[in-house]
């Protein structure tokens, strides 16, 4: 049975320039997902939030391979990250933010073994977060660039990207900042953090 990777697979999703956005235009993708608000580094929310959604993610892995004879690599955790006023990211402003943890679901994966991945992971972590569920989302063109280096340190290029490269090419927002986290920040030094900065966009027009 071949294990699939979705980094390989998906390969314009999951890998861009350092330096420069390049252009995207992402296809429909369902994910488990899970909201939040405010600071991630400080909301125990939060932490519970990736416990659930890794709890989750495995358990509709090894069901697929059991039940459907598919067999893949869990895809990296991303977030979509809200805030009235985009300046909150560019000034690390966490207490404004408004979160969306993912992981991505292959399109194989249907809503009765989401169930029954969520009924095993209760029987271990007990009841999940009230906004965990399995949802599609279409985010269309998209402009994205590679990250290294610590999460705090993104400032700079999101402001590039908000007050330079968007109005350059005539575009505005068209969905939320989308983080894809490539690197383990558990094993991975702050300054070695490989991670996809995404942002959906439409004409300005």
């Amino acid at each position: 049975m071949d294990k699939i990777d979705f980094k390989k697979k998906l390969s314009t999703l999951y890998s861009a320039p350092t330096g420069d956005f390049a252009t995207v235009d992402a296809p429909i993708l369902q994910f488990v997902k899970i909201d939040g608000t405010g600071d991630p580094n400080r909301d125990p929310a939060y932490k519970r939030a990736i416990e659930w959604l890794y709890a989750i993610s495995y358990a509709i892995k090894f069901a697929a391979k059991t039940q459907l004879q598919k067999d893949y690599i869990v895809p990296p955790l991303e977030g979509l990250w809200r805030a009235d006023d985009p300046d909150d990211f560019v000034k690390r402003r966490k207490h404004l933010w408004r979160w969306t943890m993912m992981i991505m679901a292959p399109d194989f994966v249907d809503r009765s073994l989401y169930e029954a991945a969520l009924s095993k992971s209760r029987g271990k972590l007990g009841e999940p977060p009230p906004s965990l569920r399995l949802e599609p989302l279409n985010e269309g063109q998209c402009l994205q660039t590679l990250h290294i280096g610590g999460y705090d340190d993104e400032g700079p290029t999101l402001a590039k990207l908000h007050n330079e490269i968007m109005p350059a090419k005539g575009l505005t927002f068209a969905g939320p900042h989308h983080e894809i986290y490539l690197s383990d920040a558990r094993k991975t030094p702050p300054e070695k953090l490989r991670t996809i900065l995404r942002q959906p966009v439409k004409s300005a027009g």
